[in-house]
């Protein structure tokens, strides 16, 4: 067999990377091994390709920095690679048999410059620099994130105040319980974007670690300086065992749990808002341009885009799943990120491209205000006001109160199947039941609670649905997304301004030959 044919695999390809004549393996990867798992790699370039240009530019300088690569090797070596770093994706020639995005790299370097190409592997295992580009992918997508989460809540607190005073049901298991505020009810949904945006940005600490320079898993002999190269790639700081460098099970768990907690909120709202939708609540309508209308059926105007959202959490969810499935590994098997390398990511696409479809559906919708303050006083929602009247006026427990409402509720509904509210007579008949005499409470206090408004304004404490508590509330918020976006717009600042640097000093040294 000659030379050329030893270094050619069974579709007759060339033999990828560390493969062929002379290396370990006698012959090049099978195809169905290319079709079945490099392929797979290779289709995560687009979520990788910045990230591993930045990551062997760094590499590259602090191998020299610290006296590993000879400067003059060094020098062309940084020059190629800046190079490389201004080649489209597009019109960069990815061959799945050379294993991944790295590999493909490293051989269009060799095939400019064979005599220092080699230098880009020193110091570091295969999955070093994609595991780094991930995590420059997943900060760069949750500080997208971010921004959408922000809008979110942003368009729920502007819906809140507009609608400080307009008096809905709220309702538990889709049944009246208690006249509230439309507002109120918003921002029940603002205050969970809220934590969402607190655990972005603990995630985006731990994730904004450099799992780079590890030698390999028990670190090197070669002086590599790992605080450094974090420091080239704009991470806060550097993983500090090198094995657990190597593979957390939990980064990727942890960042689609975030994910899907953002995705839950907006599913809850949403699946809320599908049902107002229906004709039987008809509480609230889409914007046309949330909607999508029936092929087949010319009246229906579907709300699809809440359909979507609720889709979209189901999907996350699996993702979530299949990410702790991945991990469940001895905890030396490194191959399995490669899962995660374009999952997440793809993941991360999602929520924030729903997270801004959702901010966009709020904006538009269109509310019944004057069906909300009709429905409000309906189904007997002044029942647990009216058992703390009872409960005040008459000295009662609470349980007994409630026991004296309930029944006066039941003696209404027996009389009329109809009715709305417990009348006076209703009231004194259970109390003449429960109690064996009637109750001494003042008209004037029970046709009070005939009004749902003024129920609503009765809810002065902290976080109630009452005017005060409601304004306070939307200034907390306000202040909160003011605090979260200036971190955010804080921190693309000191990303772009390190990469802009890295990109500089390689330029510079590469051009110093």
């Amino acid at each position: 067999m000659s030379g050329d044919e030893g270094n050619e695999n069974e579709a007759g390809r060339p033999a990828a990377k560390g493969q062929g004549e002379g290396a370990r393996l006698k012959e090049g990867p099978a195809r169905e091994l290319v079709e079945a798992s490099f392929a797979r790699e290779i289709a995560d370039a687009p979520i990788l390709y910045r990230g591993l240009s930045l990551a062997d530019l760094a590499h590259v300088l602090m191998l020299m920095e610290v006296g590993v690569v000879p400067d003059a090797a060094g020098r062309a070596l940084l020059g190629h690679l800046v190079e490389l770093n201004d080649v489209a994706l597009d019109d960069f020639p990815l061959n799945p048999t050379l294993e991944d995005v790295y590999s493909n790299r490293e051989a269009w370097v060799k095939a400019r410059d064979e005599a220092v190409a080699g230098w880009m592997g020193a110091g570091r295992p295969r999955r070093e620099p994609a595991t780094i580009a991930y995590r420059i992918a997943v900060r760069d997508r949750l500080l997208d994130l971010a921004v959408e989460i922000v809008a979110a809540a942003e368009a729920l607190i502007a819906q809140a105040e507009q609608h400080q005073n307009t008096v809905m049901p709220d309702y538990t298991y889709l049944q009246p319980a208690t006249p509230t505020s439309l507002a109120h009810y918003l921002l029940s949904f603002a205050y969970p974007l809220l934590r969402d945006l607190d655990r972005l940005r603990e995630a985006f600490s731990r994730n904004n670690q450099c799992p780079g320079g590890i030698g390999n898993i028990n670190g090197s002999r070669l002086p590599l300086d790992r605080r450094r190269l974090a420091d080239l790639l704009a991470f806060d700081g550097a993983v500090e065992n090198t094995r657990d460098a190597m593979w957390q099970v939990d980064q990727p768990v942890e960042i689609l749990t975030q994910a899907l907690t953002h995705l839950l909120h907006l599913d809850r709202l949403a699946e809320d808002l599908q049902i107002w939708n229906t004709q039987e609540f008809g509480l609230v309508e889409l914007a046309d341009r949330h909607a999508r209308i029936s092929m087949i059926m010319p009246q229906k105007k579907n709300p699809y885009s809440l359909a979507f959202v609720r889709g979209i959490t189901g999907s996350v969810m699996g993702r979530l799943v299949s990410m702790a499935a991945v991990g469940k590994t001895p905890s030396a098997q490194m191959d399995n990120r490669i899962f995660a390398l374009g999952e997440v990511p793809r993941a991360l696409d999602d929520t924030i491209r729903t997270s801004r479809l959702m901010a966009g559906v709020l904006a538009g919708l269109r509310f019944d205000t004057d069906l909300m303050r009709q429905r409000a006083g309906k189904g007997f929602t002044q029942a647990m006001d009216l058992a703390e009247l009872v409960m005040q006026s008459e000295g009662l427990s609470y349980r007994q109160a409630h026991r004296l409402v309930a029944l006066a509720v039941r003696l209404e509904l027996e009389a009329d199947s109809k009715a709305d509210s417990v009348s006076r007579a209703r009231l004194d008949d259970a109390a003449q039941h429960v109690l064996g005499r009637s109750l001494a409470i003042d008209e004037a206090a029970l046709q009070s609670l005939r009004d749902p408004a003024e129920v609503v304004s009765t809810r002065t404490g902290m976080g109630g649905a009452a005017s005060e508590p409601i304004g306070a509330m939307i200034r907390e918020c306000r202040e909160a997304l003011a605090g979260h976006s200036a971190w955010r717009r804080e921190t693309v600042d000191r990303l772009r301004t390190k990469e802009e640097a890295l990109l500089g000093l390689a330029r510079e040294v590469a051009a110093s030959a």
